[in-house]
């Protein structure tokens, strides 16, 4: 059965108001999460999705070249799903493109029957929790409303999209594209001249793309990246015969990692060795490709010294596939150490500014005064286009979870509450806000993980929880203010032990103006926060208020130093 026979809103999904859970998303998260709330728990459970299908990210995401950064065969559901799924399906690619993770997310739909319990092109409005009656009423953009014991968001990281108001923007006569939001139907530059403003993730997929098509590419760049070889290439039948013969050992070491990934990190500092040993290691990293760089010594996010000589490895890859001395060192960053913002994986992105009809644009220098009807005006020059592609990004972590409105106990809004920056306890849900759990939320591993490894532990951990509460005849559920207190301190006093505050990145708010300056994502390690999380539901849930509703809270607090601050390698590698 086709995806497209089931993307009317609300197809399949029986009559009635009242559910035990609203979920709201259909990505990873998402799909995941109905499966195990209905499939494991028995629940009745609808999903709202804004989309007209299944996919999340990968839905949206469709601009030229776009790509996972994690390799495909752990950038998937894991055994946790499915042994078989993971026997069946076989990836083409080292790093899957979008269409291929879309079909596979497709495939999880239909293959769990999936579908018949999401509701599509359909959007979360407000979200207000009922203190009287203990549910959540959720309103929907097609005017439907619904209630709800639990409310969980899988709404994603990386969702919310930035859009910079740049002045005269409405004025422009050309067309206009954000990366997030690609027409589906694709977008022919042949011939034209093309403004890519940024030069993140996405642009450095997008740009090598738009390049090959258009008669003039202007690259406006801020803030250089160090952007990291990829490596991509199609998948030998061996590789994937021996992946799937070893994928249950390959799962579990993503779980017991730092980020998410079957690697082994050493345990070596990296001026423990000699200078021609410390180079060997990083061109071994090097022509392995993907974050393996960022793995080769276990205090790169920590010691200043230890971090330049990997910053400095990577500039030298720059300078040597980069002609243009000039625009070499304009690629090359010196303001901010290696892995301090988001490094993106590329494929031919540093040989682009080789091809004649690629410039180069330095904004810091010369900033965007004005978006004008022909293009875009500088404070030296005037680009004229006739397209304009906005590589910004997304207003990360919050963003999405602000734009649906949720409002606690009290009537009191999630972005109020948080106007000074996330307040959570472990990044899974936040006091006033009874029955709301966040899959991958702030100060949880999320993008400083892979996602998948870190959307399985939330999805399972929130089931698990679920589960606990209805064998113990429980209803409800809260963080205590003194554990929220306790993980919010220890979140930023990890954050403070690495060098990950140095950088104006997004993982830190930095690219919206106003947006609370912090590190959003925990940065404690995908293992040990693991750990964290098992601890916690093992001491019945310790710092979460639990009750019958109407009765009195019953917690199984402990002191509040159950987060102790460990020192930074140790948390960290």
């Amino acid at each position: 059965m086709s995806s497209e026979q089931h993307t009317t809103p609300g197809n399949g999904v029986g009559p009635g108001t009242d559910f035990d859970a609203i979920v709201v998303g259909a990505g990873f998260s998402g799909l995941y999460m109905l499966h195990r709330l209905r499939n494991t728990l028995g629940l009745s459970v609808r999903v709202f999705e804004a989309a007209d299908d299944v996919g999340g990210t990968w839905y949206w995401n469709r601009y030229p070249g776009a790509r996972c950064d994690s390799e495909s065969y752990f950038y998937s559901f894991s055994d946790r799903l499915s042994e078989d799924l993971l026997q069946e399906w076989t990836w083409s690619e080292r790093f899957a493109a979008q269409p291929e993770i879309l079909r596979y997310l497709q495939h999880v739909a239909d293959r769990f029957d999936l579908r018949r319990d999401i509701q599509f092109d359909t959007r979360v409005t407000s979200a207000d929790y009922d203190e009287a009656t203990n549910r959540w009423g959720i309103s929907t953009d097609d005017g439907g409303w619904v209630t709800a014991t639990f409310l969980i968001t899988a709404v994603g990281c990386l969702s919310a999209v930035n859009l910079p108001n740049f002045e005269g923007r409405d004025s422009f006569r050309g067309e206009q594209y954000h990366t997030a939001r690609w027409p589906h139907e694709g977008v022919d530059f042949t011939g034209k001249r093309v403004a890519v403003i940024g030069t993140g993730a996405t642009a450095v997929q997008a740009i090598p793309e738009i390049a090959e098509q258009a008669a003039h590419v202007y690259v406006l760049q801020r803030t250089p990246n160090y952007d990291i070889a990829g490596r991509n290439g199609p998948l030998s039948e061996e590789y994937v015969r021996e992946t799937k013969a070893t994928y249950n050992e390959i799962w579990q070491r993503t779980r017991e990692t730092s980020f998410g990934f079957p690697y082994d990190a050493p345990e070596r500092p990296a001026l423990s060795v000699p200078e021609e040993e410390r180079q060997r290691i990083y061109e071994t990293a090097w022509a392995q490709g993907g974050f393996r760089i960022g793995l080769t010594f276990n205090d790169l996010l920590t010691d200043p010294a230890a971090n330049e000589t990997a910053s400095e490895f990577v500039r030298d890859q720059i300078r040597a596939r980069v002609r243009d001395t000039e625009v070499a060192e304009l690629l090359a960053p010196k303001d901010h150490p290696f892995f301090t913002k988001r490094p993106p994986l590329e494929n031919g992105y540093y040989e682009t500014f080789n091809r004649d009809n690629v410039t180069l644009v330095d904004v810091r220098r010369s900033p965007i005064e004005e978006i004008t009807p022909t293009g875009v005006r500088t404070r030296d020059a005037e680009y004229e286009v006739d397209a304009i592609v906005f590589a910004t990004g997304f207003d990360a972590m919050t963003g999405m979870l602000f734009n649906m409105g949720i409002a606690g106990r009290g009537g009191v809004a999630l972005r109020e509450k948080w106007a000074e920056g996330p307040r959570t306890y472990l990044g899974v849900a936040t006091h006033g806000f009874p029955n709301l759990f966040m899959i991958t939320g702030p100060q949880s591993p999320s993008v400083l993980s892979n996602m998948p490894v870190s959307i399985e532990q939330h999805v399972d951990w929130i089931a698990d929880c679920i589960k606990y509460m209805r064998e113990h005849k429980l209803d409800k559920i809260e963080p205590l203010p003194e554990a929220e207190d306790d993980w919010v301190d220890h979140h930023n006093a990890v954050t403070q032990a690495t060098l990950l505050p140095m950088a104006n990145s997004w993982w830190v708010g930095a690219n919206i103006p106003g947006k609370p300056r912090n590190l959003y994502p925990y940065v404690g390690g995908v293992g040990n926060y693991r750990k964290i999380c098992a601890e916690v539901a093992a001491h019945g849930y310790d710092g979460f208020g639990m009750a019958k509703y109407g009765k009195t809270s019953v917690t199984g607090t402990r002191p509040a130093s159950r987060f102790p601050v460990k020192t930074a390698r140790a948390v960290i590698g």
